[in-house]
């Protein structure tokens, strides 16, 4: 069952939103805020697996929710992986850019559909982002102004492990990776779970987020 929280300053959507969510097979809503300081709170408490997250409210913002919610020492403390969906009126946000950096999965456009809302759950669930990889390489383009250098964990990779972090950079599935370096899938996703624990990141979004930060997309 994944558990979700829903986070928006405007009852009549979370009441929407959540009958939505608890018709889907396999999904439940275990909470509702009002605002980011209430998100933060409940992440906390009730350890949701999803958070669909509004990004514009009142006292707190969606982005410093998030940026709290994935705060390193908050992380640690947390018996189970959560992922945030950013959802805005704006395509290309960039304040769901901005998210995106500080661990967001994602996000969805408010006028979304009930599919695309119960396959983007479950698509960041699973570790994936929930825009196209094109769309996120555009949405993280202008968001670093000066590329940090290069740090020594990426410089400690493997060639192989290089190629594929190269690949999932791109945006590429593990199937299409397969394809490209010469190896099974498994065996892709042993590199990308080897590269994730190397460098510290919690899934392949962060991957792309690193690449951009670091200037490593080429």
């Amino acid at each position: 069952m994944i558990r979700v929280l829903l986070v928006d300053d405007q009852d009549l959507f979370r009441e929407g939103v959540s009958v939505i969510v608890n018709a889907q097979d396999g999904m439940e809503v275990v909470g509702a805020a009002g605002d980011g300081i209430e998100a933060v709170r409940m992440v906390d408490e009730l350890q949701p697996d999803v958070v669909l997250m509004d990004i514009r409210m009142p006292e707190m913002d969606g982005v410093e929710a998030t940026r709290q919610i994935f705060a390193p020492e908050r992380a640690a403390r947390r018996r189970r992986p959560v992922r945030v969906i950013v959802l805005t009126t704006f395509n290309l946000d960039d304040r769901a850019a901005t998210a995106i950096r500080y661990g967001a999965s994602g996000f969805l456009l408010k006028d979304t559909t009930p599919v695309q809302l119960r396959d983007a759950i479950r698509t960041v669930h699973a570790g994936n982002a929930v825009l196209a990889p094109q769309d996120l390489s555009t949405l993280l383009e202008g968001q670093f102004r000066s590329r940090r250098e290069t740090p020594a964990s990426y410089v400690a990779l493997t060639d192989k492990e290089r190629e594929v972090f190269r690949a999932v950079a791109a945006g590429l599935s593990n199937t299409e990776i397969a394809g490209q370096v010469y190896a099974s899938e498994s065996t892709v996703k042993t590199h990308v779970g080897a590269i994730l624990r190397k460098l510290g990141l919690r899934d392949r979004v962060q991957i792309v987020v690193f690449a951009h930060e670091h200037g490593l997309t080429g």
